[in-house]
């Protein structure tokens, strides 16, 4: 199945006409109906209903028009990826962690590299140890920031020069903010 002949059949498809695809397509209307036909004949099934006015699409060839569709965007995808310079470093980085501070050094982290290379785009999913971990295992994301004590045997790893700390917030007319300390309070609470 040739890629043409896949952009051929959607601009069919788009314009519902085999002759107003043909004029899109900056061709004539024979050799078009003579690619498709060809092209049903080759995927064993019929693609277009032809009628007098109209071209419709059949099951078959709504299910082609999807994957049409898919396959033409990442060829155009890749074309434009093989084509950009390689001073040019682009794509998607997806990123996995929890609600911690080392996220601003990450992000620091994250927008030096974007003035650098601004065709770098960033997802970020946000969620306990757990899952971030069960995503890098999955490949659904590229790496994870994690806190505390986690298992690490089987990843690699860089520890970051940022620690948690973690703390109360109440009102100052609490019972418990006239302690001076959080350990303090505890104990009083569980007494």
């Amino acid at each position: 199945m040739d890629i043409r002949i896949l952009q051929y059949f959607l601009a069919v498809a788009r314009e519902e006409s085999i002759t107003k695809a043909a004029d899109t397509l900056r061709m004539t209307q024979p050799p078009l109906s003579r690619q498709l036909k060809d092209l049903e004949k080759e995927v064993g099934k019929q693609l277009l209903i032809r009628g007098s006015k109209k071209v419709t699409l059949t099951e078959d060839g709504m299910l082609l028009r999807k994957r049409a569709e898919e396959l033409v965007d990442l060829m155009e995808k890749t074309k434009a990826e093989l084509a950009a310079s390689d001073e040019n470093i682009n794509g998607d980085i997806y990123i996995g962690c929890g609600e911690t501070e080392a996220i601003s050094f990450l992000a620091q982290s994250a927008q030096n590299l974007q003035e650098k290379h601004p065709f770098i785009h960033y997802h970020i999913y946000s969620g306990d140890a757990e899952r971030v971990m069960e995503r890098l295992d999955k490949g659904l994301i590229d790496f994870g920031l994690l806190v505390g004590d986690t298992d690490m045997a089987k990843y690699d790893y860089i520890k970051l020069p940022v620690k948690d700390q973690w703390g109360v917030l109440m009102r100052k007319d609490a019972n418990l903010a006239e302690k001076k300390s959080f350990a303090q309070r505890i104990c009083r609470i569980n007494r």
